[in-house]
């Protein structure tokens, strides 16, 4: 059966394109004062983090997601640039305007990242790589900026090539190499293994794509859950999934951290009614309909919890939501030993299957409440 779906699968051609540096990049291409300059694009205060970095700062180590007071000491001459999501997003459009001259098959996994099936394009190209390297000179060219991309016949392949020469690289995976590419790539480098979950691999003695192999389905799933399924078809090149150019959406969320960690009943309750005013705004933005809130919770030592309340009636206006809220941070425990950094809320469980997604499910802010 196996043989079967990769010989089917074997037909189809996708593309996956992963922009350089996406955010910094763009800040050097606008100020060229910039160019060749260890930058971070984030908000420079104490609770701020670095959402990209250009790649003369991560030889320093600077990466993203990282708090932008350890990125400085990391790099003493870092530079950092506000962050400004509105023209990113005009430039990321212009990126998907390239894209549409080949396929109306994309699926955007990010403002910066993007899967097309170009199997059937527009412009009659036999080989997915020629138009790989043509989307990629059109970067460069009209925009001014670099870009990887990874070529195979699904979508797990193709987002590992995009990675495999990083920056500015474009690396092709055929069917007939794709079993052997497979058995050499480290664990850490499959698509969805995380830092916790490669532990766990290597606790089982897999450290690579051949190791993984042998493991079987029922092992795999007695200790992944059904992601097991998934690891298991990855390290056999399967990976059946449409490229899907609509998304339905999910939910709709938003989060904050906050100037200084929070144990005041008082302030921890502002916090909330401000996310709750924000989840409300984006709710009525988006037309989501959706009975599911979810609280999340970051605590100062960076462990977090989640609490969901599921209800019969839409969740809309701040009078159905804030309640809510307040029922589930009475179930968190928090003090002055076990303070709060970060809020979040979220609704989920949409009634329509018409929302669609535009945009990422989460923007973080800063909220500058005292203790």
């Amino acid at each position: 059966m196996n043989f079967v779906i990769l010989w089917l699968m074997s037909e189809r051609k996708i593309i996956h394109v992963d922009m350089d540096a996406f955010f910094a990049s763009v800040e050097q291409r606008d100020h060229p004062e910039l160019l060749g300059k260890p930058i971070a694009v984030g908000f420079d205060e104490a609770r701020g983090v670095v959402s990209t970095a250009s790649y003369e700062a991560r030889r320093y180590g600077v990466h993203s997601a990282q708090s932008i007071q350890v990125a400085k000491r990391l790099c003493s001459d870092l530079i950092i640039v506000p962050v400004n999501h509105f023209h990113y997003r005009e430039v990321s459009c212009q990126v998907h305007e390239i894209f549409q001259d080949y396929t109306d098959l994309i699926e955007p996994i990010s403002i910066d990242e993007a899967f097309l099936d170009v199997t059937n394009n527009k412009r009659g190209v036999k080989f997915a790589v020629d138009i790989a390297k043509e989307i990629r000179q059109r970067i460069r060219e009209e925009l001014h900026l670099t870009a990887s991309a990874g070529v195979s016949y699904n979508k797990f392949l193709a987002k590992v090539a995009s990675e495999y020469h990083k920056p500015d690289g474009l690396c092709v995976i055929h069917p007939d190499k794709a079993l052997d590419f497979i058995s050499r790539l480290s664990i850490e480098d499959f698509w969805g293994v995380g830092p916790k979950t490669a532990d766990r691999m290597h606790a089982m003695g897999i450290f690579n794509g051949a190791q993984l192999r042998k493991a079987s389905k029922c092992h795999l799933l007695d200790v992944f859950g059904k992601v097991g399924a998934v690891y298991y078809n990855f390290a056999r090149g399967i990976d059946e999934r449409p490229v899907e150019a609509v998304s339905v959406r999910k939910s709709v969320g938003c989060e904050h951290t906050f100037m200084e960690d929070m144990s005041l009943r008082s302030s921890v309750l502002i916090g909330l009614y401000h996310t709750v005013l924000e989840l409300v705004g984006r709710i009525s933005k988006s037309n989501f309909e959706g009975k599911t809130l979810t609280l999340k919770i970051k605590y100062a030592d960076f462990t977090q919890i989640t609490r969901s309340l599921t209800v019969e009636k839409v969740l809309r206006g701040k009078e159905d939501i804030l309640p809510l809220s307040k029922t589930l941070l009475s179930q968190i425990d928090y003090s002055l030993e076990h303070p709060i950094r970060l809020m979040g809320l979220t609704i989920s469980n949409p009634q329509s299957e018409e929302e669609i997604v535009k945009h990422p499910k989460w923007i973080e802010g800063t909220l500058a409440f005292k203790k």
